[in-house]
């Protein structure tokens, strides 16, 4: 991969200073189109059940039941059947209140943006793809990539702070590159280039939309 490329992705630790989270923890519909985050994500959330369970089922048992009940032998078949569900509930409440729809939106826009820049990556190995970006078409795609990249690093600042209740957001992040990207994806049609433009501004599209979302709600908090 070319090197303007690499600067222009998330990596999983930016996305975890940004959002506060750590994205591979994200309950999202495109985790499980892709069979190994699946089986980490379940894999993950079967052992910090398992092991909340098993903790909290111990605890009760030894401190509780076994010095005030003589024969705790039903209480703790209770304990097998209200713990596991009671913490099930509860990481599900945790993961509403922690993974809120705008920001899962937010990460689905991210994975469209990593898949064009691995589109691109596909045209720089190919003859065909140099032919066809050449070096004037690629820069201004890059240009385009680095500002939907700005917009969505500000989309997801304002929503990591209207997630933590702050409704005082610079009116800064609100400010985008939509007119621009717009722009340059009037003037450049050329077939597989103006393509993969027109992919960046649908992304940039999508960044907006949720920003106004995002807008509202900052103003029902005031």
């Amino acid at each position: 991969m070319q090197p303007d490329l690499l600067g222009l992705e998330f990596s999983k630790g930016e996305l975890r200073r940004l959002t506060g989270v750590a994205p591979d923890n994200i309950f999202r519909a495109s985790i499980f189109q892709n069979s190994k985050k699946r089986l980490k994500f379940l894999s993950n959330e079967i052992l910090i059940w398992f092991t909340i369970s098993t903790i909290v089922i111990g605890l009760s048992y030894t401190f509780i039941l076994l010095f005030n009940i003589g024969s705790p032998n039903k209480s703790a078949i209770a304990l097998l059947i209200l713990v596991p569900s009671v913490v099930a509930v509860g990481r599900w409440l945790w993961r509403k209140k922690n993974c809120p729809k705008r920001l899962k939106n937010l990460l689905d826009d991210i994975d469209k943006y990593h898949v064009v820049i691995e589109r691109i990556d596909r045209n720089d190995l190919l003859e065909a793809g140099i032919a066809e970006l050449n070096l004037n078409n690629r820069s201004l795609l890059i240009e385009a990539l680095q500002l939907t990249r700005e917009d969505l690093v500000k989309a997801l600042k304002a929503e990591r702070r209207l997630r933590n209740n702050n409704s005082s957001i610079a009116p800064e992040l609100f400010n985008n590159h939509l007119q621009a990207l717009t722009a340059i994806q009037a003037s450049n049609q050329a077939s597989e280039y103006g393509q993969i433009l027109n992919e960046v501004l649908q992304i940039n599209i999508s960044i907006q939309q949720e920003m106004r979302r995002l807008q509202g709600k900052r103003s029902n908090k005031k």
